[in-house]
């Protein structure tokens, strides 16, 4: 059965099948150049905004709108590429959220500041814990979201970073939908709602110089973090991240991409924190929460033409993935590794920043997903 998944549209196409005035297709025409020819020099500022689209069943139709900022620190082409995105969305069925993440680099690349802004009032579907959990057997879950992780680390060394990290969850308004369900799934730590914070620190080694479209180097993340009711915390636990990115430059303008990522956690976790499998950027065409337990592995490849020989502004990607979720390291060899794999073009919209447009089709065992996102997914 297919998972049917979330995914927003530019909704340009929309706005010229209507009639509009001639100063509104000025106004159009005049934020299209802006948007498309990115006629600024490479160390200007370059903010774009547009409305988007979505239907979910959950939801209903969506409307929203996506904003990203891309910089130099001091608009010097020797400071690596910083980026915020933002988004925010409505629905009929009376939901709404906010998201606003950044990678933001000072001047000299001295600190890192990597984190999200997330609040949103918006249904999830529930799959349940384990690695094999029936896709039939799932629930809706009402909930409302707030959380802040955010990453300040401070370079010591030629590309080497180390830092505090903090994370705040709060779930509140926790709603199962049960529909008869109830046994088969179970009822899971913190359905009913819980705050959390972790604090933990990190160490990273990024010699990348463009976030949203690396071309070689590498991305090598270690992190600890730990709740604990001692500071207000409803449960304590400890989490490891590990996050190992290689971009290999082939030919011109070729890159083979690849990641292994690691999510490993102990203690008296609730769902919300539990390593997911799926998303927009990872295991892409698992809806996200498919699959989750307390750790989980997985890797991806992805070989990149951005762009064509033929083409100024059009590229193309191909990747495959692999990954699983498992309770613990002795049981790992008995949780079922799951397959992804996909492809999709790109499109160059600001050249002068290096930065793509990708639509991604990503196919599994249990369906397909379909993903449109400014920048590269890892």
């Amino acid at each position: 059965m297919e998972i049917i998944k979330r995914h927003c549209f530019i909704v340009f196409a929309l706005l010229v099948l209507f009639p509009i005035s001639a100063s509104s297709q000025n106004i159009l025409a005049r934020y299209l150049k802006y948007t498309l020819m990115d006629t600024s020099p490479p160390a200007k500022p370059k903010f774009i905004a547009y409305p988007t689209l979505a239907f979910t069943p959950e939801t209903s139709w969506e409307v929203g709108v996506s904003g990203l900022l891309v910089y130099r620190a001091k608009q010097d082409t020797a400071n690596r590429l910083s980026e915020m995105k933002s988004f925010s969305f409505l629905t009929l069925a009376q939901q709404y959220g906010s998201v606003i993440e950044h990678a933001l680099y000072t001047d000299k690349n001295k600190y890192f500041f990597l984190g999200e802004v997330r609040f949103q009032n918006f249904p999830i579907n529930y799959f349940g814990i384990g690695p094999q959990r029936p896709f039939d057997q799932q629930v809706v879950v009402n909930t409302f979201e707030f959380r802040f992780r955010e990453r300040v680390l401070r370079q010591i060394a030629p590309s080497l970073f180390t830092g505090f990290e903090v994370d705040f969850q709060r779930l509140s308004r926790v709603h199962f939908e049960w529909d008869g369900n109830q046994q088969a799934i179970g009822i899971p730590t913190g359905s009913n709602g819980s705050t959390n914070l972790s604090l933990g620190w990190g160490l990273l080694y990024d010699n990348i110089h463009n976030v949203l479209n690396p071309r070689h180097g590498k991305y090598m993340e270690v992190a600890y973090l730990k709740s604990n009711t001692a500071w207000g915390s409803t449960f304590s636990f400890d989490q490891w991240f590990t996050d190992f990115r290689f971009y290999h430059p082939i030919k011109k303008n070729n890159v083979l991409a690849t990641q292994l990522y690691g999510q490993f956690t102990n203690g008296d976790v609730p769902f919300n924190s539990l390593a997911m499998m799926g998303g927009e950027r990872l295991m892409r065409g698992y809806y996200l929460g498919r699959y989750r337990d307390k750790n989980l592995l997985a890797g991806q490849i992805e070989y990149r033409m951005l762009p064509f020989s033929f083409a100024k502004r059009w590229g193309f990607a191909m990747f495959a993935a692999a990954g699983s979720v498992f309770p613990d390291v002795q049981r790992y060899t008995n949780s079922p590794l799951r397959w992804a794999a996909g492809a999709g073009p790109r499109f160059l919209i600001f050249p002068k920043k290096d930065v793509y447009n990708r639509l991604d089709v990503a196919f599994t065992s249990e369906g397909m997903g379909f993903y449109f996102h400014i920048g590269e997914a890892f």
